[in-house]
């Protein structure tokens, strides 16, 4: 029985997608999401999310306004920031994004948490 239901686990689990962002691009009123593919697999609204910043395989940033936002691969947000304590995002890589506020770098975790600071050159 134990057995049975490992095997149901895993099944649902590879059935699960979770697709890996090669690009995000904004066209007109749209932000579109691509796969390692070339596919096209998400369409969001350019007004709700704002200027994409970057992303990598997992996650974009976006600024709206006074916000800074975080999206997973599927195109959900789940983080909300505030762009005065954030700043200027200057890259994504990984698992991280670099922002830049007034004399200060910060690297931050894809889950909005602060790993390090540093003095801007």
């Amino acid at each position: 029985m134990i057995k049975i239901i490992q095997v149901a686990a895993l099944a649902l689990a590879l059935m699960a997608t979770t697709h890996r962002i090669s690009s995000v691009e904004t066209s007109g009123s749209w932000v579109y999401m691509y796969d390692e593919k070339g596919t096209r697999y998400k369409t969001l609204s350019a007004s709700s999310v704002g200027e994409v910043k970057g992303f990598s395989s997992t996650f974009f940033v976006s600024k709206n306004g006074s916000w800074v936002y975080l999206y997973d691969s599927e195109g959900r947000r789940y983080k909300t920031m505030s762009y005065s304590s954030v700043g200027d995002v200057t890259g994504v890589a990984g698992e991280t994004f670099t922002s830049r506020n007034g004399a200060w770098v910060y690297t931050w975790s894809k889950d909005g948490k602060k790993l390090s600071t540093r003095a801007a050159r």
